[in-house]
């Protein structure tokens, strides 16, 4: 009898470790700063950089893990992520491939039973109330740390501020809607992020993206921009459908009106009024999606 962790520890831990390890290393890091990052002694360091440890050669091909390991070496050495993100993001992937993914498979390899089992076969529930939430919150993270590599981005943020947002599958209030505590404003043409992304604390941007919802959108996430007509223009150059709504009526009627009208669109928009300053919101499936979107318009 092997268990799923066993896989973990034995063939990913030592293939993530040593590959990460040596993505910091081609960074600058020194392996003292390696090991504080990653809580392991320097010898371990050194035995991960060198090829001392044996690495599973499918683990080293995996496009998704590949990229994960690049993603934290950034992030881990320019500041921009703490190890407890890099942790969260890595126990994300982990869970992915224990559910019908790269871990299940050599999972049942090991034990091929499993393979022959006749019922439907989950060696964790990727479901989970707290594995959803953070999911939600590692990609509005991920997002972020687009807007932040996003070379111009401060320009589209509107006076009040931008916030990225991003709402858990089945939310339905404020409560269950992740994004930036206060907001990201432009300080001296640098985008400026207040803390790390929670939930309940957005009440504007969450209040359109779940008034989008209710009125029948599918997308998870929303960030507002900035307001011209050649931000409408390069977003429906881009292939994105806009729709504009009423800045005078309550938020909630005003978009399910516009969405009634244009029921695909995944860009919302109003030109302001008394008071009101005119915004452009982005819709996507995730907040990475929608953040990379600001780049079709710098």
């Amino acid at each position: 009898m092997r268990f799923v962790e066993e896989i973990v520890v034995d063939d990913f831990l030592p293939t993530f470790r040593s590959m990460l390890a040596e993505a910091l290393r081609e960074r600058g890091l020194t392996q003292s700063e390696v090991a504080d990052l990653l809580g392991i002694s320097q010898s371990a360091v050194s035995k991960y950089v060198h090829g001392d440890v044996e690495r599973n050669a499918v683990l080293l091909d995996h496009r998704g893990l590949n990229e994960l390991v690049e993603r934290l070496a950034e992030g881990l050495a320019d500041g921009d992520m703490s190890p407890v993100q890099a942790l969260v993001e890595t126990e994300i992937l982990i869970r992915e491939l224990e559910q019908g993914g790269l871990l299940a498979t050599l999972h049942e390899e090991a034990v091929p039973e499993l393979a022959e089992h006749g019922s439907e076969f989950a060696v964790h529930d990727p479901d989970s109330k707290l594995r959803t939430a953070e999911r939600t919150l590692s990609s509005v993270r991920r997002g972020l740390q687009v807007l932040e590599n996003t070379s111009g981005f401060a320009t589209l943020i509107p006076a009040v501020g931008s916030n990225l947002a991003q709402v858990l599958p089945s939310g339905d209030s404020v409560e269950d809607v992740a994004a930036v505590p206060g907001r990201i404003l432009d300080v001296k043409g640098r985008a400026t992020i207040p803390g790390d992304p929670e939930y309940g604390v957005s009440e504007h941007v969450a209040t359109v993206l779940l008034a989008a919802r209710t009125a029948g959108s599918d997308h998870l996430a929303a960030l507002n921009v900035r307001y011209d007509e050649d931000v409408v223009s390069a977003l429906e150059s881009a292939g994105h459908t806009t729709v504009e709504f009423d800045p005078e009526a309550g938020i909630e009627t005003a978009v399910a009106d516009a969405l009634a009208e244009v029921p695909d669109a995944d860009v919302l928009y109003q030109t302001g009024a008394m008071g009101v300053e005119p915004v452009v919101y982005l819709l996507g499936p995730d907040a990475v999606a929608v953040a990379e979107r600001t780049r079709e318009l710098l």
